[in-house]
């Protein structure tokens, strides 16, 4: 998802007239919909216009954001999608994804909370004033919640069990209800959902920094299961959904899963086992002094299974590119020369700044809270 710039939008005066531009080479018009893209200048939202844009099954592509980005075949408006002058800018759309997320792990909640739901908002007014007959949106699987009890995998009609402990899945589930109310308050508005499972390619979250680790850290009795969903196979699921191929709501990723041995295995790396009270209490002591952006909540995603069948997309005929191993292999490769440690990303000129490394760092905080209080006791 695209993580806008707040310094961009402070900068930019909403009174002010969005510029647009429009590019000069245009492909000859199919029959295809027109889609408008959210947050279309970076992280998926760019990957998705560009993939759009080359595309013969779609006549035009609108790109919205902060910024232009550098799909040029693109159709390009300028503006915070919380404007509600994006109703215009929507107007001859048959579909919107809503791409434009905030899910830094370093943005203030409050500020994250705020972007994101008063985005989803607008976007969906908006789209429903211009005559536009789909949103589509993009949560995660994280929704499901990570519970000790779920099935593996779960079905995607499961219910929704997960809490606003864990980061930014709050501000999801709120969208996620937030697109059951639009068709009832907007007739004729229909809405998609997707919900991929752990985001890899150019993703820094929790659960990707969970594999910066010098040690895969094992909370003693859970049962870690891993989900993988690279971004190039969300990016054409996202294109069905936008051709309309499968609606409704519907998980992304690859099939099948990977028990933390075999993530172990594949990885090379070994794993610290803590005891689950030990993790939990110093994850939450961890992020309440402010040493790691994530609280104890993203835990239970390194604990819990919270995998799920991707069988409606199989119905509509998709198919994942890559497999868990390979998506496994393609993160290892990007993490390599980032390391966390006790709350701190190191080995980068931010790294002071950089804050602690989700679930994980929690657990390395965990061992050296541990064996600080083994040595103490040892001296009395």
């Amino acid at each position: 998802m695209s993580s806008p710039d707040p310094q961009v939008r402070a900068a930019r005066n909403p009174t002010d007239p969005s510029p647009e531009r429009t590019s000069e080479k245009k492909r000859p018009r199919s029959r295809g919909p027109v889609v408008a893209v959210t947050g279309a200048a970076t992280g998926i939202g760019a990957l998705l216009t560009a993939h759009l844009a080359a595309s013969d099954a779609i006549r035009q592509v609108i790109a919205i954001d902060e910024r232009r980005g550098e799909v040029s075949e693109a159709t390009w408006h300028i503006l915070d999608v919380r404007d509600p002058a994006i109703a215009e800018k929507l107007r001859g759309a048959d579909v919107v994804v809503h791409l434009a997320l905030d899910l830094d792990l370093e943005t203030d909640p409050a500020a994250r909370t705020a972007y994101n739901v008063r985005g989803t908002q607008t976007v969906l007014t908006a789209a429903a004033a211009a005559g536009v007959h789909r949103v589509v949106l993009c949560t995660s699987a994280m929704v499901y919640g990570a519970l000790a009890d779920n099935d593996v995998p779960l079905s995607e009609d499961a219910e929704l069990r997960a809490t606003a402990e864990a980061t930014g899945v709050g501000d999801l589930l709120e969208i996620e209800r937030l697109g059951r109310r639009a068709p009832r308050a907007h007739p004729g508005l229909n809405v998609t959902v997707v919900r991929p499972a752990v985001l890899i390619g150019g993703t820094d979250t929790a659960l990707t920094r969970y594999f910066e680790s010098p040690r895969l850290l094992v909370v003693a009795g859970s049962r870690p299961t891993w989900q993988f969903c690279h971004v190039e196979d969300l990016v054409t699921a996202l294109e069905y959904a936008a051709l309309e191929k499968i609606d409704g709501e519907f998980a992304v990723g690859c099939d099948g899963w990977l028990e933390q041995e075999e993530v172990e295995e594949l990885s090379g790396v070994r794993r610290m086992e803590l005891p689950s009270a030990v993790a939990l209490g110093a994850a939450a002591r961890l992020h309440r002094i402010g040493l790691t952006p994530s609280p104890a909540g993203d835990l239970a995603y390194t604990m819990h299974p919270w995998v799920v069948s991707v069988s409606r997309l199989h119905d509509a005929g998709w198919r994942p590119k890559w497999t868990n191993e390979e998506v496994l292999g393609a993160l290892l490769e990007e993490v390599e020369g980032h390391h966390t440690l006790a709350g701190r990303r190191l080995g980068r000129k931010d790294a002071t700044a950089a804050g602690a490394a989700g679930a994980t760092v929690a657990l390395l905080g965990a061992a050296a809270v541990v064996r600080r209080a083994r040595k103490a006791r040892r001296r009395i």
